[in-house]
């Protein structure tokens, strides 16, 4: 791959009740049940959905896919509120070291629309500090032309944006596209559950969603790199088949799951030959920082 190196991610929320209370004034002697139920049957008497607006979407885990000249690597960055309390902030700051450290390739499957939006609201929030990111060129001139910002500018790649032609009624689903392709698409839940899930104590099952979210988007922007001629036909084969071994050898359920939901193509010939690469994927485990903050990685070269 030319672009060397990319990273995928995703984001998954919950509504932000700490939020709730500041801007609704909430009577504190109410527990989070009763504000936030309050706040949707205000919402909902004002016709509007119970989705809330992207400056309160807390975020709990923060996907990637590191793809670069050493491999294949899945982690996630998850807040895991030791004693209660969210470390918010630091997820997002671990994820705008990443950029900082490598200047990728920034790929979303409506990122534009959701994720950076919700990770610029969250990090000026928190204080985060991302200057690399927000570039748009008086540090460095070229980001003038091309910086992770300008929407029609590639260091950060939207692909259903891009894909829409930048129609809202052209876009298209993740899922959708990700089974069309014959990729496994979404497993174990979907956005709308997650707050669900978040009050049932599901963390592992809410990150490995957004694993295999992050997963999906990976594998149709290498098929929209054979589509645009960045890959040869060759190449897009043997990445695929990178992807396979690297995500075979994470011993986590949902991985064994999306491999059983995708199924190897016939061979129309020779097997794709192995990458010559050295693909270093370990089981995924747990990590805890002096922060405190959880952090799912598999490799110490671009540990936060």
């Amino acid at each position: 791959m030319s672009s060397w190196p990319v990273l995928v991610f995703d984001i998954e929320t919950i509504p932000d009740v700490e939020g709730l209370r500041a801007l609704r004034a909430a009577d504190a002697n109410l527990d989070d049940a009763s504000v936030y139920a309050a706040e949707i049957e205000d919402r909902k008497a004002r016709g509007k959905s119970d989705f809330m607006p992207l400056h309160l979407q807390r975020i709990l885990v923060i996907s990637c896919v590191f793809r670069n000249a050493e491999g294949l690597r899945v982690h996630s960055i998850v807040d895991r509120e030791p004693e209660g309390r969210s470390q918010e902030g630091r997820v997002v700051q671990s994820f705008f070291n990443l950029v900082e450290r490598h200047t990728p390739q920034l790929v979303s499957w409506n990122g534009g629309g959701f994720d950076l939006p919700v990770l610029h609201y969250r990090g000026l929030r928190h204080g985060v500090v991302a200057g690399k990111y927000w570039d748009l060129g008086e540090d460095d001139r070229e980001y003038r032309w091309n910086n992770y910002i300008g929407r029609y500018h590639t260091r950060h790649l939207d692909l259903m944006d891009l894909l829409a032609m930048y129609q809202p009624r052209a876009s298209a689903p993740l899922d959708a596209m990700a089974k069309l392709c014959g990729f496994p698409g979404k497993l174990g839940m979907d956005g709308s559950q997650v707050y669900a899930a978040y009050l049932a104590g599901q963390g592992d099952e809410i990150r490995r969603y957004c694993e295999t979210d992050v997963m999906n988007t990976y594998l149709l922007y290498c098929r929209f790199q054979k589509m645009r001629g960045g890959f040869t036909e060759a190449e897009y084969e043997r990445e695929i088949e990178l992807v396979r071994q690297s995500i075979g050898a994470i011993v986590e359920p949902h991985w064994s799951e999306f491999l059983a939901a995708w199924p190897e193509a016939p061979a129309a010939a020779a097997p794709p030959a192995t990458p010559a690469a050295v693909v270093e994927v370990t089981e995924v485990r747990e990590v805890t920082e002096r922060t405190e903050t959880a952090i799912y990685i598999d490799s110490s070269s671009i540990r936060t």
